[in-house]
């Protein structure tokens, strides 16, 4: 039961897949114990997470922990076909196509939550919400879920305060092992390979203007820094904003950077971070693009409004012409540039990311009956773990404290 491109696609999505696997070494461990130890035997799992070699992986771990897996992408551009293929070709149900459309995006996340999932893995908080709107009836089968990014804590913690989650959330984005590597390093690599890759345009000597300095924000301005770029950074938080300052960046409004930058990279989480009085301001060349989770932070429609034409540029790259003559391009439609340009974050960054959802998930089913219906912390035990073991993939040793170091800590 799988609604795909064409499944004959699925010899290259698995030379894909074995590819991710070879270097990720925490997550093949954690493979191994699964295989041997049957966690979610019983278990049906609906996912929606980037469709990629990466999350593939992911979803044939659950599988070989005796899980029922129903798969979908959590982004209309960043589904591979050859990736869904050869997951259906190992036997699990997808459903889902690069370039959907909305109705089919929708129709796409309703069909995995027509099995009557027992775990939910989230990317974003499209599942969740589906479950407790449309879904309510088949809420009652969930154990828990498990949420991947900042977008989707944020949506999780408005229903907590409201008290219509009705089934416990851990927050994946929160331990340590994802945000301070995965949003930090991963992100900042894989958008600037995403624009790089798009524009085949030079970093250095240009002006960067990045909107947002929470940990993604932090890893974009640190490669552009890298890349030789100077950057501008954005915020509304004022803490952040003198982190930013104190980091060496330029720190000032959107209004004021419009008309510096050359590139504009949002990463908030919000809406509407660029919109039609920022572009009037741009220089004739500006490049826009969107690393937060949804297609709303740069106002593609504004842009299109006060455009007098727009046309492909270059492949994943159109331009909107202003009426003065100046064009503006934006990536990927204003999308996810790392993932809707690009390959999305490296393996090695992912392979704590999600070593962290599949050790999580399994919390989940051990714990079942005994975690509110509300969000849940990782343990510190899973943190530490994922932590070790990728320590010693990479053929690292720690220091470890005596007792009498423990007793001096009051540990």
């Amino acid at each position: 039961m799988s609604e795909i491109r064409d499944i004959n696609l699925w010899e290259s999505g698995k030379r894909k897949i074995d590819w991710v696997k070879r270097n990720m070494p925490v997550l093949s461990s954690i493979e191994k114990e699964f295989i041997e130890e049957k966690p979610f035997k019983g278990i049906k799992i609906a996912l929606s997470v980037h469709l990629e070699a990466k999350t593939a992986y992911l979803c044939l771990v659950f599988a070989g922990g005796g899980a029922e897996m129903y798969v979908t992408g959590s982004n209309t551009l960043s589904t591979q076909d050859d990736v869904a293929a050869a997951l259906v070709k190992e036997g699990l149900n997808v459903f889902g196509w690069h370039n959907a459309s909305a109705e089919e995006y929708d129709r796409h996340l309703c069909s995995v939550l027509e099995c009557g999932p027992n775990i939910i893995i989230d990317d974003g908080g499209d599942l969740t919400h589906l479950m407790h709107t449309r879904y309510a009836h088949l809420i009652d089968k969930v154990i828990g879920g498990c949420e991947e990014t900042t977008t989707g804590i944020n949506r999780l913690i408005r229903m907590a305060q409201t008290n219509t989650l009705k089934y416990p959330m851990v927050m994946v984005n929160n331990a340590h092992c994802k945000y301070l590597f995965d949003n930090r390093y991963g992100t900042g690599q894989s958008v600037w390979d995403g624009i790089n890759r798009t524009t085949n345009l030079i970093v250095s000597g240009k002006n960067v203007v990045v909107a947002g300095y929470g940990w993604c924000g932090k890893g974009v301005a640190m490669r552009a820094k890298g890349l030789g770029a100077s950057v501008i950074v954005t915020e509304v938080e004022p803490i952040k904003a003198l982190e930013a300052v104190m980091d060496g960046f330029k720190v000032m409004t959107m209004e004021d950077a419009a008309p510096i930058g050359d590139i504009f990279v949002t990463v908030t989480g919000c809406k509407d971070v660029i919109t039609a009085s920022s572009f009037k301001k741009m220089k004739a060349g500006a490049i826009c693009c969107n690393a937060g989770h949804f297609d709303c932070e740069v106002s593609v429609e504004q842009l299109s409004q006060i455009a007098v034409e727009s046309f492909e540029a270059r492949t994943n790259l159109t331009g909107y012409r202003m009426v003065d003559g100046r064009c503006i391009y934006v990536i990927a439609e204003g999308k996810l540039v790392n993932l809707a340009a690009g390959d999305g974050h490296p393996a090695e960054i992912m392979d704590m990311s999600f070593a962290i959802q599949a050790l999580s998930a399994r919390y989940l089913v051990k714990s079942r009956g005994k975690l509110p219906p509300s969000i849940v912390i990782v343990p510190e035990q899973i943190d530490n773990y994922v932590a070790v073991k990728k320590l010693e993939s990479l053929g690292v040793t720690i220091d470890v404290l005596t007792e009498e170091q423990k007793a001096y800590l009051g540990l």
